[in-house]
């Protein structure tokens, strides 16, 4: 019952990345190893749209199409001529899948800069395992809660003091709480007032 528990704790702190990362942040379809541009250099590579067309709505196909027909001239060009084409192919996807999922699109993000989480998120789909994961989730959310709940706990016992220590364990017991309300709200989709 205990792993049980973990395993939805943990999947809920995966979900609440989501919730408490800005929508930048969150965004790894935008990175230039994200899995929308990875799909996109499939596509060039092979000559065909329809690896990417997944990435976007019915109503930008044309957009896209006409783009991706463009790219594969240019590309011809030569070796410049290719970077610079992939580069202009790659923004014009990922702004159309943006669009998509009714996010805004502020250009591409350099490799590496998509969240460790999402990455570990990404790799444990194409490993087709999530054990992995899971049990970084279940690490980082038990050392969050057994920080916070330390600090609550010593800062309770010396709140009577003083009118500072007593307010250091207001802060430290709501930063706990806050804590557990966050990860409860994620995995049970729902509010506890506090």
């Amino acid at each position: 019952m205990a792993r049980k528990n973990l395993v939805a704790v943990a999947t809920g702190c995966l979900l609440a990345l989501f919730v408490v990362l800005p929508t930048g942040a969150r965004a790894h379809c935008d990175t230039l190893d994200g899995p929308v541009v990875q799909d996109a250099r499939i596509a060039l590579e092979q000559g065909k749209v329809t690896p990417i067309l997944k990435w976007i709505d019915a109503a930008a196909e044309a957009e896209i199409g006409a783009a991706f027909q463009q790219t594969l001239q240019v590309r011809k060009l030569g070796p410049e001529a290719r970077e610079l084409a992939d580069r202009f192919f790659f923004e014009t996807l990922v702004r159309l899948h943006r669009a998509h999922e009714g996010a805004p699109y502020a250009g591409l993000k350099p490799a590496g800069a998509m969240p460790k989480p999402i990455a570990l998120a990404d790799q444990a789909l194409e490993k087709g395992s999530i054990d992995f994961l899971l049990g970084k989730i279940v690490e980082h959310t038990e050392k969050g809660i057994r920080e916070r709940f330390a600090s609550a706990l010593a800062a309770k016992q010396r709140a009577g003091e003083s009118v500072e220590l007593g307010r250091q364990y207001v802060e430290d017991y709501v930063a706990y709480i806050h804590y557990i309300e966050g990860i409860v709200q994620v995995v049970h989709g729902e509010a506890h007032p506090h």
